[in-house]
């Protein structure tokens, strides 16, 4: 048997690469009006943010639709030398974890806060995949304002999916570990013994998005992998797709592929809230950081938390259900009414199209097939609504319409897949290429998505590009998918790996963009607000650079008096209040980054001198037609000197006997 179970990964393996190749009709897949469909005229704006995870860059980049121009990375796990972010004093606390500061991660997925279903551009959420970590960017300033760790949990796959208030954001845990108040040092494989799988409810502040851990669900150890909300008549409900149910350590390709269906769980976080009320959540002892950034203090704090709350899945039995699904599932989404919800087995030829209604019923007549390690399993044939046949090979994930149609990505046949939600028929079909991952519709996954266009993120792109040495650029491409076929209108390129996207009417967001911040609300306990308050101190070997910039000088340009073993903190405020007239700050031999700090801002440099001597230091962005002059010196003198600490601009002349 397990035999055949190689042989059968293996033919799909070779399917795979085989529609892996390029297909005949490549070269001329885009064709007629599609230039025109993607043209957005120099001077005019696009129609909609595209928000796209960066994958291992850590990152999320902003693309406009549909020109596919790239208009922003934000940085989010990942330091970036571009902006300073985890370089700067006030930037590094936004990395720190219970581990220690970790400079790296893997963003997968983003999410779109929602008001009654609907995207609604105040917050976007991401996933740190590797050390698990949730982020809230802030959309008025495109910077990421708050990030927090989930214990008990190794990985963080099926993350950061919303409610359709925005009241939780869900994790569950990719790698079941040991939880955290147990002893961790067992052997591997004792995994079905000891490693349990958590989920993470994620409260969100309805006023200023903050976000606390509410409680925790113990689950089986299991994979979760994907996961999507209840919305409308489901709304309450969550379902997350699960793989190893065989419980595998190891090999998994193999190991986790033995059984005909896994899991979708389904899970009553109304019921769970009930149960965290009546005070059946039990306080377990964990370590994670939450840190916040503040645009006032423009300033990251991070505290370490010691206390979560759980509840046991085993014991409250009426929180969490089983529904099998066929061959490994990977997606799991619902459609806008709520009533749907859709498995993608990644192995499987066919869809899987659940009824939440019969689920309701299934569960009131306790109509399972037995139980998984104390949970339920709902019978099959008793909560499926039906099958979308012979729809192609590796089906992936699932976005909507709003028009009753669903669009499902296949990995294997490298196409997109166009059914109806209601009869199950396919309507349409288009090769991508290739090995198609992830979609986005703008809305996509809401209550009311907006039908014109769909973008598929791709996981090769051999043939489409001009090729840059053993790795191609990532791609993505545009379909319009206003009319009954969908048509391929442009290809565009983007950062690290894309895994899911999501999009929104521009109009939601670019009229509460913010501009400037306000000198005179600069709370940074070091601010200049002007440059006669800048200045120069020394605390034992700590000087401190109280600086301004505007354009076009430091206040100060010239410092003397540094010594060797000094650590030097360049206090850096902009006293700009024009839009996009940022600054940057650099100095030479800095084993750091630079500085970008905003109209407004206060962003600090620690610098120390490696050797004696001169050290220039500059602008790093270009800010006016004088930005060249835009520098200084720091004068760096041996430990012990009698160099008195000085600073200036402008009075610093050059001395008479230096003089021809």
């Amino acid at each position: 048997m397990k035999n055949n179970k190689v042989v059968s990964l293996a033919v799909i393996i070779a399917l795979g690469s085989l529609f892996a190749c390029k297909p005949k009709n490549a070269g001329n897949a885009i064709s007629g009006d599609a230039a025109a469909k993607a043209y957005v005229a120099p001077g005019k704006y696009d129609e909609f943010y595209n928000f796209v995870s960066g994958g291992f860059s850590g990152q999320m980049a902003v693309y406009g639709l549909p020109s596919g121009r790239l208009l922003r990375v934000v940085p989010v796990f990942s330091v970036d030398p571009e902006k300073g972010y985890g370089y700067s004093e006030e930037s590094k606390p936004m990395l720190n974890t219970s581990h220690g500061m970790v400079p790296w991660d893997d963003l997968h997925h983003p999410e779109l806060s929602q008001t009654n279903g609907e995207v609604d551009g105040r917050w976007l959420f991401g996933n740190a995949n590797n050390t698990p970590r949730v982020a809230r960017i802030d959309l008025t300033t495109f910077r990421t304002a708050e990030i927090i760790e989930l214990p008990n949990s190794g990985g963080n796959h099926s993350s950061p999916f919303i409610t359709e208030n925005t009241e939780y954001v869900i994790a569950g845990t990719r790698f079941s570990v040991p939880p955290d108040d147990k002893n961790g040092d067992v052997p591997i494989n004792s995994y079905k013994k000891n490693f349990k799988g958590t989920l993470s409810f994620i409260s969100v502040d309805k006023t200023d998005g903050k976000m606390a851990i509410a409680f925790q669900i113990e689950c089986p150890g299991v994979n979760f992998d994907l996961s999507h909300s209840g919305k409308g008549k489901s709304h309450g409900w969550f379902f997350f797709s699960c793989y190893n149910t065989e419980q595998a350590n190891t090999l998994l390709e193999v190991n986790a592929s033995q059984r005909d269906k896994d899991f979708i769980m389904a899970v009553n976080w109304k019921k769970a809230e009930e149960y965290i009320k009546a005070g059946k959540g039990k306080k377990q002892k964990v370590r994670y950081a939450h840190n916040t950034y503040s645009d006032v203090t423009h300033t990251a704090t991070s505290e370490i938390l010691t206390d979560v709350t759980v509840l046991d899945s085993k014991e409250l039995k009426d929180i969490c259900y089983f529904i099998p699904c066929p061959k490994s599932p990977h997606g799991c989404d619902v459609d806008p009414s709520g009533e749907y919800i859709v498995g993608s087995g990644k192995l499987a030829a066919l869809i899987p199209v659940f009824s939440f209604d019969k689920m309701q019923k299934a569960i009131a007549a306790k109509d399972y097939a037995g139980e998984f390690e104390g949970i339920p399993v709902i019978k099959y044939e008793s909560v499926l609504y039906g099958e979308v046949k012979k729809p192609g090979l590796g089906p992936l994930h699932t976005e909507f319409d709003g028009k009753g149609n669903a669009y499902t990505s296949f990995f294997v046949s490298s196409e997109i897949v166009k059914w109806n939600i209601k009869d199950l028929k396919v309507l349409d079909r288009a090769s991508t290429f290739y090995s198609v991952g992830h979609l986005c519709i703008p809305g996509g996954d809401s209550r009311k998505p907006n039908p014109k266009y769909l973008i598929a993120y791709n996981k090769i792109t051999k043939d489409r590009y001009l090729p840059t040495g053993p790795e191609l650029a990532q791609s993505a491409q545009l379909f319009d998918i206003s009319g009954d076929k969908m048509q391929l209108i442009l290809d565009f390129p983007t950062i690290g790996e894309p895994h899911y996207a999501q999009a929104i009417a521009a109009d939601k967001i670019k009229n509460n963009s913010v501009k400037i911040f306000k000198i005179e609300e600069n709370q940074n306990p070091y601010v200049s607000k002007g440059e006669a308050t800048a200045k120069v101190v020394r605390e034992g070997n700590k000087v401190h650079v109280y600086a301004t910039a505007i354009r076009s000088h430091f206040a100060p340009d010239n410092i003397e008096g540094v010594r060797m073993g000094d650590e030097v903190y360049f206090h850096v405020t902009n006293l700009e209040q024009d839009w996009d007239v940022p600054h940057g700050f650099a100095i030479k031999g800095a084993d750091n980054a630079e500085l970008l700090i905003m109209p407004g801002e206060t962003q600090t440099l620690k610098w120390i001198p490696g050797k004696v001597g001169i050290y220039p230091m500059y602008c790093t962005d270009f800010c006016s037609a004088l930005h060249q002059e835009m520098q200084g010196y720091v004068r760096v003198s041996p430990a012990g000197s009698n160099v008195p600490l000085m600073f200036s601009t402008g009075k610093n002349q050059p001395a008479k006997e230096n003089q021809d």
